[in-house]
């Protein structure tokens, strides 16, 4: 992957929050109604993934996706074939710089610690204004698509949103091979036999 190149940094970035959260990612699913699943058997990629750039090598990222995706979607019985599948895939990951807030301490008798560490201990002040805890953090969202390809029609959606961690910064292979299976955990049925 290409170091310098801000929106690759970006992508990366929003893949590995979602598995090196503290806390397990949000997933969600949508699916258009009355699809029958049972009647696809195999699948293949956009040309295109919602990862790649126009004119460029596929990134790692897409990689990984697809790699990840593969094992899922083999697992619940659908092949893959790089010409006329019944499903397309397709994926996309973007970060957000959140800002969250909590209510401190409520107002009332303070020792003082920190700047009021003045007081030393000799009388307790008061607190007449309430406390509230700021946190900057970076929120990454990755979306994986599928499409039934001869309608050219979207009939599942998956969505899992989490925070990025230094850890899922350091290894993005890992972050996208926990993610990916947390996603299809939500999906609606297996292939047809």
């Amino acid at each position: 992957m290409n170091a310098t190149n801000p929106r690759l940094a970006l992508i990366a970035t929003a893949a590995m929050a979602l598995a090196g959260c503290a806390s397990t990612p949000s997933v969600y699913s949508s699916q258009k109604p009355n699809v029958d699943f049972s009647s696809y058997e195999t699948y293949g990629y956009v040309a295109q993934a919602g990862t790649d750039r126009p004119d460029a090598p596929t990134p790692l990222l897409t990689q990984f996706l697809k790699a990840a995706v593969d094992r899922e979607m083999q697992a619940l019985g659908f092949r893959y074939v790089a010409e006329a599948p019944d499903l397309l895939v397709n994926f996309f990951v973007e970060t957000r710089e959140r800002i969250e807030s909590r209510p401190g301490p409520p107002p009332g008798p303070y020792l003082g610690f920190g700047y009021y560490s003045f007081r030393r201990g000799y009388y307790a002040g008061w607190r007449a204004y309430p406390q509230v805890e700021v946190s900057q953090y970076t929120e990454g969202t990755l979306n994986i698509d599928i499409a039934d390809a001869r309608q050219r029609e979207l009939i599942w959606e998956g969505v899992a949103i989490g925070r990025v961690t230094r850890a899922a910064r350091r290894d993005v292979q890992a972050a996208v091979d926990s993610v990916v299976p947390q996603i299809f955990a939500e999906f609606p049925l297996r292939a047809a036999r």
